[in-house]
């Protein structure tokens, strides 16, 4: 099996995980919002520490001379080599800022998905593919395709079929939440770019996760007073798969799915993460929806596979033989 194939199974599990990781979010939330979100978060970093230093180890492994290793046992004979602290500096703050941005969105989600269903949330929450590119203009400068604002004006009909099911012409709370959460993610995704040709990946998101957790968990103790540790330890599973899936493994095989994917097939692999949360909200939750909101997935669905769609290169540009970037 070719490195391309392997990579789109692994961003294939990703995206099942993070959208059955909604009805997690929507049994959990019952401990609060905050509380919920925090510990789960907070636990997704802790579960990247040992991959962390699994990787610090190898590195510094590497970097011994050849004669410091023992030939016959593959032992390492010489000295450790320094390789720096475990976080740099410019880790530390672009994982601070990552995860404020990703608590602030996290909560809005938790929030919305109380007055809302699981697989509503799912396709809304989708909404940071057509955000990105307008947050990455004005914040990096980076032009957004004319394609992109059609993406747009389409996304609002799918909105507007799936959210406003009444005449009254009002979105509901939950849906608002959730669009606003979808915001929070694109912003949260252009900080990550921002700062990811400088750090390595998986420290960022870890610190991003502690980070977002630990402001989470203050919250918690602001608002959601008294804490009820016997509703925590009953809502032992929804934590530990949003938390350890979703967060954890979920974001190791999406960069691991990353490395040797097109970029664009990993963005459509992704966003079947939609899909899924519908599908896992209607069977385990036993969710429904009409025909005008499924018309409106469908029509969100097909936005997030358009926006994705390869730049057409002008007539004179030469094709690009070069490696991908890592």
């Amino acid at each position: 099996m070719s490195n391309k194939a392997k990579a789109n199974i692994l961003l294939l599990i990703t995206a099942l995980i993070w959208g059955t990781a909604f009805v997690a979010q929507k049994e959990g939330g019952a401990i609060g919002a905050f509380t919920f979100n925090g510990i789960r978060t907070f636990l997704g970093g802790l579960v990247l520490i040992p991959f962390i230093l699994i990787n610090r180890k190898r590195v510094r492994n590497k970097s011994l001379p050849q004669t410091d290793r023992d030939q016959g046992s593959g032992e390492v004979t010489g000295a450790p080599a320094d390789v720096g602290p475990l976080f740099s500096k410019i880790e530390i703050i672009g994982g601070a800022v990552c995860g404020t941005a990703l608590f602030v969105a996290g909560s809005l989600q938790q929030f919305g998905l109380a007055f809302t269903t699981a697989g509503k949330a799912a396709f809304i929450t989708t909404l940071y593919v057509v955000f990105c590119p307008i947050l990455s203009l004005i914040i990096t400068k980076k032009k957004t395709r004319p394609l992109i604002w059609l993406c747009i004006a389409l996304d609002c009909v799918g909105l507007y079929l799936l959210c406003m099911t009444d005449s009254s012409f009002s979105i509901q709370i939950g849906d608002s939440l959730v669009i606003l959460c979808a915001i929070a993610f694109a912003l949260q995704m252009v900080l990550v770019d921002v700062y990811i040709g400088r750090v390595d990946g998986l420290k960022l998101s870890c610190i991003q996760f502690l980070v977002a957790g630990a402001e989470g968990m203050i919250c918690m103790l602001i608002f959601e007073q008294p804490i009820v540790f016997g509703d925590i330890a009953a809502n032992w599973l929804p934590i530990l798969y949003a938390g350890v899936m979703s967060c954890g493994i979920g974001y190791t095989f999406q960069v691991l799915g990353q490395r040797y994917a097109d970029p664009a097939i990993a963005a459509l692999i992704l966003c079947l993460e939609s899909v899924f949360g519908a599908l896992a909200g209607a069977v385990l939750l036993h969710e429904t929806m009409t025909m005008r909101e499924l018309t409106g997935c469908i029509i969100m669905f097909a936005v997030v596979v358009i926006s994705n769609l390869p730049e057409k290169k002008p007539k004179g540009d030469l094709p690009d033989t070069g490696g991908t970037a890592e």
